[in-house]
């Protein structure tokens, strides 16, 4: 089943403890979202705290996507671009699908989602995100129309002894 996807959904309590709880499932089970496992949601508060400041701001843009029972199965956060010479493009990050949703297809509805809402956005003509080199992220971001513009190598320091290319990719959109 389709998950339903929805900007700039009505936050509260529920969406808190839902993206809270997806950010943690997501980073235990070894995704690239910006933590390293085990991680707590207490852990990833701070962070949701700061995405919340930026949405508040109306820097930040998010996008849920929710499954047939309700629950948050699926996040993007899209953030615009502040310098006033890249304002035509906007940032993807903190991209994640529920390891229950994987392999179903609903990351392609979420890459999909985000780049029909950034083509809403004023001026915005594509979409740039960066992803840790050695998960396949680049091969699955590619897969949906990113292109490889660029990779700083062993940007990411994961552990000790495991550093990790920083890939950036860009996604022109078609209006």
């Amino acid at each position: 089943m389709p998950l339903v996807f929805q900007l700039d959904p009505p936050g509260g309590p529920a969406l808190r403890d839902g993206v809270l709880a997806l950010w943690a499932d997501v980073s235990n089970a070894g995704g690239a979202v910006g933590f390293v496992p085990p991680v707590t949601t207490e852990e990833i508060r701070p962070e949701w705290r700061k995405h919340l400041r930026a949405m508040a701001e109306r820097r930040t843009r998010l996008l849920v996507g929710y499954d047939e029972d309700g629950a948050v199965a699926a996040t993007a956060f899209l953030t615009y671009n502040t310098h006033r010479l890249m304002a035509h493009w906007v940032w993807l990050y903190t991209v994640m699908v529920h390891p229950k949703h994987q392999g179903k297809g609903h990351g392609r509805e979420l890459m999909a989602a985000a780049a029909d809402a950034a083509r809403t956005f004023d001026g915005v003509e594509a979409i740039r995100l960066t992803c840790r080199g050695g998960t396949g992220a680049d091969r699955f971001y590619g897969s949906c129309g990113y292109k490889e513009v660029g990779r700083v190598p062993g940007a990411i320091r994961v552990a000790d002894g495991d550093d990790r290319d920083d890939v950036i990719m860009l996604l022109p959109l078609s209006r």
